[in-house]
């Protein structure tokens, strides 16, 4: 990238020092075909036996120098500006190119060890159970873990199908009537049954919402996801639904680490995440953040990320009915 900048740079100055140094050049031109018109002109015309019509003559020269100064001059300044602007075009979409790059890299590094941890457990589990005779409520435990981690396959499928439909433009919400109350509250069910750790509900009853049942679902559990991975265990994770002008309000709060107030829009970009994938300790692909906000702005909403009190963050999401 600095290789690329330092040669983007040298280029643009030698562009526009050459842009420059053709302009006094025609400047310089336009001066010398003045200079020989007027020595034409003191030939062909006495101003002494003719000074009317030498005027005329010199007012006319005059004004075509002007002219061609002005032609040049609107010329360059319009070819620097183009120049200029395309100088921009091409260094931000290189840069976002490789930003793009590097964020597709990490995805693929955070796909892989998100694919590879579920059924490397999965094997394990299984393999016990194969290889030993174990007491029914030890089978029991291994069943739930690769029931858990199945349902964390299932849940990075969905997403990665779901960014590819809206990348390709075949994504198309559906409407249906339904009761967002039951829905928040069966979600939050279902994350407590697959994390041990507690879950606090704040939930206003029979509120009814008109969208995409299974999208809306989606968004829920990416939040509530995204707490569980940045809360530590012994603190609870609270969910609050309540109706507010015109719509509703679901709200997510942790505990965790906070966002810092710099990256708070970045996190809704495709396959954005903090630091290398190398070095990261936290589980994610970088797509639960990005198919949240396309689901909220698809149901005409919005979704908003603040600071909790006394650390962790509150992500908002707020729909029309």
């Amino acid at each position: 990238m600095r290789f690329f900048t330092s040669i983007h740079l040298l280029l643009l100055l030698y562009i526009v020092a050459a842009l420059v140094f053709w302009e006094f050049d025609l400047q310089k031109q336009s001066t010398q075909i003045y200079e020989k018109d007027l020595i034409i002109l003191r030939k062909e015309i006495d101003s002494a036996r003719n000074p009317s019509v030498y005027n005329e003559r010199y007012a006319n020269l005059v004004t075509k120098h002007k002219a061609r100064r002005q032609q040049f001059n609107g010329e360059g300044a319009t070819f620097l500006i183009c120049i200029l602007i395309g100088a921009v075009i091409v260094y931000t979409s290189f840069s976002r190119r490789i930003r793009l790059s590097r964020q597709q890299n990490n995805f693929m590094l955070a796909v892989t060890h998100e694919l590879k941890s579920p059924i490397a457990a999965m094997k394990l589990n299984l393999q016990t159970m194969e290889r030993h005779q174990l007491a029914e409520d030890k089978k029991k435990l291994l069943i739930d873990r690769c029931i858990k981690e199945s349902n964390r396959l299932n849940d990075l499928c969905n997403n990665m199908l779901f960014a590819s439909q809206i990348e390709g433009g075949q994504f198309k919400p559906a409407r249906e009537r339904f009761n967002l109350s039951e829905l928040v509250e069966d979600t939050v069910s279902d994350y407590a049954n697959r994390y041990s750790r507690k879950f606090e509900q704040d939930i206003e009853p029979d509120c009814k919402l008109t969208g995409d049942k299974v999208m809306i679902q989606m968004a829920v559990s990416n939040l509530l996801e995204n707490a569980v991975k940045y809360t530590p265990e012994n603190l609870p994770i609270n969910i609050i639904l309540s109706p507010v002008d015109k719509g509703l309000s679901i709200q997510i709060i942790d505990l965790g680490c906070g966002i810092p107030d710099n990256e708070k829009k970045k996190i809704f970009n495709k396959f954005y995440r903090v630091g290398n994938e190398e070095s990261r300790k936290s589980k994610g692909t970088g797509l639960g953040l990005y198919l949240t906000n396309k689901i909220v702005l698809q149901h005409k909403g919005r979704i908003t990320v603040k600071d909790n009190s006394p650390n962790g963050s509150i992500f908002e999401i707020t729909i029309p009915v």
